[in-house]
């Protein structure tokens, strides 16, 4: 038996798996419960999530971003990222470096996002860069 992919999710596609669901990376949210992917997440990455899941455009109470969070954050491996953290290659949004740390401090399989901004990065990064429905097909989901 080999062990599930390691894998960074990056807001979006956390957001996606979370709060639609009847969007198309709700499965998503399965293979992670059923081991068949392990989240990496890091302290700013989870604070990001938290202060995504605030905004006011998805108008959730605290109980439902508790109980969202508790939907996703157990299954995950939390990864320290070291302030003295590896050299990542320059990205044009600094709000997608700690997940690019992230990945590569935590040794991820995957990195898993539909920003632009990261996808542009997939040939030269030393981790994979897919997107959400990519990462799907490779789970057969």
């Amino acid at each position: 038996m080999t062990a599930p992919p390691l894998v960074v999710l990056d807001t979006n596609v956390v957001l996606s798996a979370l709060v639609f669901p009847h969007g198309r990376l709700t499965v998503l949210r399965r293979a992670w419960q059923d081991s068949r992917c392990c989240p990496l997440v890091s302290a700013a990455a989870a604070e990001e999530l938290i202060r995504a899941l605030s905004s006011p455009k998805f108008k959730l109470t605290p109980d439902e971003r508790q109980e969202l969070l508790a939907d996703y954050l157990p299954f995950c491996n939390a990864i320290q990222v070291p302030a003295d953290a590896p050299r990542i290659l320059a990205c044009r949004d600094p709000f997608d470096l700690p997940f690019l740390q992230l990945a590569v401090v935590g040794r991820a399989d995957y990195l898993v996002s539909g920003d632009k901004d990261l996808l542009s990065l997939a040939s030269e990064f030393q981790r994979p860069i897919i997107t959400g429905d990519t990462f799907l097909s490779l789970l057969n989901m």
